[in-house]
């Protein structure tokens, strides 16, 4: 029998993680909680969560803070990240993309909504596709790995996902809302801001002209 899931929620507010850790435990995840953003590091590297949970507004170290800690150390790259935040203007929801967080949910939450969040996040990152080599460039989706020659490249989960939907049929436009479809799913809403800040992040990170923008379209793979 397979191990459950095992997801860390980190909120200041006792409330909050009581409900959400309670409505998880239901759905069969193993919880693990953190009342401040110091606690939740020193609990994600000693448990090694598939999920983290993260509320951006926390004492001593901020929810954003932790996420661009994290995304620094290698153990980190692959663990699934969720902003759980009041702020709802565009600015706080860019930053939380931009720091490597793989899904965005607004206070005051729903648990049925954040379930459904986390459930489609592990369905959609399951690494069952084929390694990709174009060029000089080798994407590796079961051991998360990029390589341009032989010098490695880190990307967060969904720049990778989305790197790996273009590179897997070059030449390809895929339209916007294909993308967001098919990286996000139907339950995450994000805007199309969203792919243009992982599409620049790719771009920086690689250092290579393979993705192109049809503009008022959408974006393909060459290389």
């Amino acid at each position: 029998m397979d191990s459950p899931r095992k997801v860390l929620i980190a909120d200041d507010e006792p409330d909050i993680l009581e409900i959400i850790k309670y409505n998880l435990s239901a759905e069969g995840y193993d919880v693990i909680t953190a009342k401040d953003g110091s606690e939740a590091i020193d609990k994600a590297k000693s448990s090694r969560p598939d999920l983290i949970i993260l509320d951006i507004m926390m004492p001593k170290k901020t929810g954003v803070e932790v996420c661009e800690y994290l995304r620094s150390q290698a153990d980190f790259q692959e663990t699934l990240i969720i902003f759980l935040t009041a702020l709802s203007d565009e600015t706080s929801h860019i930053k939380g993309l931009e720091t490597g967080a793989d899904d965005y949910v607004s206070k005051p939450i729903s648990p049925k909504v954040l379930i459904s969040r986390v459930n489609a996040l592990f369905r959609r990152n399951r690494k069952d596709g084929k390694s990709l080599k174009l060029g000089n460039l080798t994407i590796d989706p079961e051991r998360f790995i990029i390589k341009i020659d032989d010098t490695e490249v880190v990307l967060a989960k969904k720049e990778f996902e989305l790197l790996y939907l273009l590179a897997g049929k070059p030449g390809r436009v895929f339209l916007r809302n294909e993308i967001l479809s098919q990286v996000w799913g139907n339950d995450v809403i994000v805007g199309d801001r969203t792919i243009d800040v992982h599409i620049r992040k790719i771009r920086q990170k690689l250092g290579i002209d393979c993705i192109t923008t049809v503009k008022g379209v959408g974006y393909k793979f060459e290389l």
